[in-house]
């Protein structure tokens, strides 16, 4: 079936409405009328190809919830009428021993993109895999979770990125009460990530480059938030010294992690979310004085996406959300890199 969509077709030019080609309803497969997509920066990352690896045209999209309209004759975990998400993956072997372990994400033989991942020669829908921008999408079964009543479906659009991105790393560190947890910068990701930490029972401080936010980190349930920039900063985190277990850190900018790395607890874990494009520059000593862990995460696997689904529905945590039409996506791109934005786009589906 063509659809419409919204389509990045080079790196310098805006993303314009079209129509993309859906694969038919295969047995294992889902046919999912989107309601609503969220907007991630790796969307805009990969539409402008700042990571040198775009093909066009591409229809980004992996925060995807909507409504299964169609199920293929092998289906058994979703019915027509249900609410469901899709997040950064669609295919996955699911024979590797990862995948065995639930961690599609690490797939031994390549994860599947939910957008921009190779199609085999004569694939129906073109070359590289379409996203979530767009009212339909086909998807295998195993690749698609639920959407808990609970949760409001746009305010969870976000979470099958920035949701799982901040749970995964927290259950890899057993977070949970009577832990002291920061997390480095209060955007997009760090907004979920507070909630998520809090809901876990650790105590949350957020470290941020001013406290503009501040009566935002107070009010997702953090107990301190604190300005790192400058001179101050240092000193602010020279007095942290020896205080976190664990530190997310969500921004893609070169930090002094020397300087954060002092802020751990002995055998305290500094994990990278943010992915800078230059490389890291990290002292031997700052790791070995108290055995301290400097670790990457990205996303989590299928079972712990419904896990954080489930989590977040029963605890009350959702992405603080701007609705916006269609016509408004490359406005938001705009206003995603300029960090003008509090905390994450949705787009209504009905509007592309």
């Amino acid at each position: 079936m063509d659809v419409a969509a919204v389509t990045a077709t080079a790196p310098d030019a805006p993303l314009e409405k079209t129509t993309i080609r859906r694969r038919e309803t295969g047995p294992a497969d889902v046919l999912i009328e989107i309601e609503f997509a969220g907007i991630c920066h790796s969307d805009i990352h990969h539409a402008r190809s700042e990571w040198g690896s775009a093909e066009y045209p591409v229809t980004p999209g992996h925060e995807i919830v909507g409504l299964v309209r169609e199920v293929g004759s092998e289906v058994t975990r979703h019915s027509v009428g249900d609410r469901v998400g899709v997040g950064c993956l669609v295919g996955a072997c699911h024979e590797c021993s990862s995948c065995e372990a639930g961690q599609e994400q690490e797939c031994e033989n390549g994860a599947v993109a939910t957008y921009g991942s190779p199609l085999p020669e004569g694939h129906p829908e073109g070359t590289v895999t379409q996203g979530g921008y767009s009212t339909h999408i086909v998807v295998e079964e195993r690749m698609v979770v639920s959407i808990p009543d609970g949760l409001d479906p746009a305010a969870a659009a976000p979470l099958l990125c920035a949701g799982i991105t901040m749970f995964s790393p927290l259950r890899q560190w057993n977070v949970g009460p009577g832990m002291s947890v920061a997390v480095i910068g209060m955007g997009g990701l760090g907004h979920v990530g507070v909630q998520l930490a809090v809901a876990m029972g650790a105590e949350v401080t957020v470290l941020s480059q001013t406290t503009s936010k501040r009566d935002d980190s107070l009010r997702f349930g953090a107990v301190e938030h604190y300005a790192t920039a400058g001179d101050e900063g240092r000193e602010t985190l020279r007095g942290l010294r020896g205080t976190f277990d664990v530190i997310l850190n969500t921004v893609s900018a070169n930090l002094p992690v020397d300087r954060f790395l002092a802020t751990l607890k002995p055998r305290g874990a500094l994990v990278g979310i943010g992915i800078p494009t230059e490389p890291m520059s990290v002292r031997a000593g700052s790791l070995a004085a108290g055995r301290k862990i400097l670790t990457g995460s990205m996303i989590g696997g299928i079972p712990e996406t419904q896990e954080m689904l489930e989590f977040c529905a029963r605890h009350g945590v959702t992405a603080e959300i701007e609705m916006i039409a269609a016509d408004k996506i490359n406005e938001a791109y705009d206003r995603v890199v300029n960090s003008d934005v509090r905390y994450r786009f949705v787009i209504d589906a009905k509007t592309f």
